[in-house]
């Protein structure tokens, strides 16, 4: 009988201890509940979840909810793909919201291609990314300009100067044979434009500039991609308060090297020097009495002794620039204008009443 007490004594003790290390293991797991959402409130689906330090890990639902067996020590990330990662300790707690926000550090690294977004390591092809900053520095209204010798891969040359017909031709990936077609596409929003266009884009409201010039990277626009692409992406608002950005410069350009001219009284003397030299009783072009009486200045009017080109150049030109732009909004509308002012003023000397 005695052994048969113990036996059941320990048999007592056993089942406690069974019982006792249950509760302390259901005490130490738990079920965390909750719902992924964006700054919009939006519900994100296909968010990670995984337990920091482990394998162990769940994705969020169509509708953002997920459910995850965790220890109360645990500490929960939440990943998805462009927006910042979350580190949330549980704490014992029973249901975790998590609101994820854009990860601004990485949004240079996106690229518009075609008609959606890759990041710039996923491309196999050459792309040319510009920073906007630099482009500022160039003192010209004319965006096409600003690219020479800005953007590798690039040729851009001038054929005018002239006011409102100075844009620059340019081809990337060189001329092709087919009716000598050498101008790349141009993509501003995804919406092809011309030259004349991109020549009329400012920097200020740029927000990514962007080259493609080969074919693994262009394939996707078909032959009018062929002489390589050129996408850019303009501003947009964002949301918080309204945000007023001015920038005024003020530009002189001024000639590298100027063209040595012979004054009126030399160039005299050196054309009829030019006509003895070949022919010694050869008649020359002026006479002793026209250099003698303009070197006197004796009538300005018969004899004249006019420096055309200090006459009809200015030593410098000058460039007016403002652009002002507003941008802000909320969660429902954002907003982003702006408005530019440019004044080009030429090195030739204009009397104000024909200007």
């Amino acid at each position: 009988m005695k052994n048969k007490h113990a036996l059941f004594f320990w048999k007592g003790i056993l089942l406690t201890l069974l019982w006792t290390m249950s509760l302390m293991v259901v005490a130490q797991n738990n079920i965390v509940k909750g719902k992924v959402i964006d700054e919009q409130g939006k519900p994100l689906p296909g968010v990670t979840i995984i337990v920091e330090g482990s394998t162990k890990g769940v994705i969020t639902d169509n509708d953002g909810n997920y459910s995850i067996e965790v220890e109360a020590a645990d500490v929960l990330v939440f990943s998805f793909i462009g927006l910042a990662a979350q580190r949330v300790p549980v704490d014992n707690q029973a249901e975790l919201n998590v609101i994820l926000k854009e990860d601004v550090s990485k949004l240079d690294e996106v690229v518009v291609i075609g008609f959606g977004k890759q990041k710039k390591t996923d491309l196999v092809g050459a792309v040319t990314a510009i920073n906007t900053q630099e482009l500022k520095k160039v003192s010209s209204s004319n965006l096409t300009t600003m690219m020479a010798g800005n953007i590798a891969g690039i040729i851009s040359y001038q054929r005018s100067g002239e006011p409102g017909a100075d844009n620059a031709d340019f081809f990337v990936r060189g001329v092709t044979t087919f009716g000598y077609k050498k101008d790349p596409l141009i993509l501003i929003d995804g919406i092809e434009v011309s030259s004349t266009d991109l020549a009329r884009m400012q920097p200020d409201d740029i927000e990514n500039f962007s080259i493609m010039k080969d074919a693994t990277s262009t394939a996707v626009y078909g032959a009018r991609g062929a002489n390589g692409v050129i996408a850019i992406t303009t501003k947009e608002g964002r949301e918080g308060k309204l945000n007023i950005s001015v920038r005024v410069e003020n530009a002189f350009t001024t000639p590298t090297k100027n063209i040595e001219l012979a004054d009126p009284i030399t160039y005299m003397k050196l054309a009829n020097e030019a006509i003895l030299t070949r022919d010694p009783g050869g008649a020359t072009l002026y006479s002793r009495e026209k250099i003698d009486n303009t070197i006197a200045g004796t009538n300005p009017y018969a004899y004249p002794s006019t420096d055309w080109y200090n006459n009809m150049f200015e030593n410098y030109a000058s460039a007016q620039r403002i652009n002002l732009n507003a941008n802000g909004g909320g969660k429902i509308a954002r907003y982003y204008l702006a408005a530019t002012f440019n004044q080009d003023n030429g090195n030739l000397k204009v009397d104000k009443r024909n200007n």
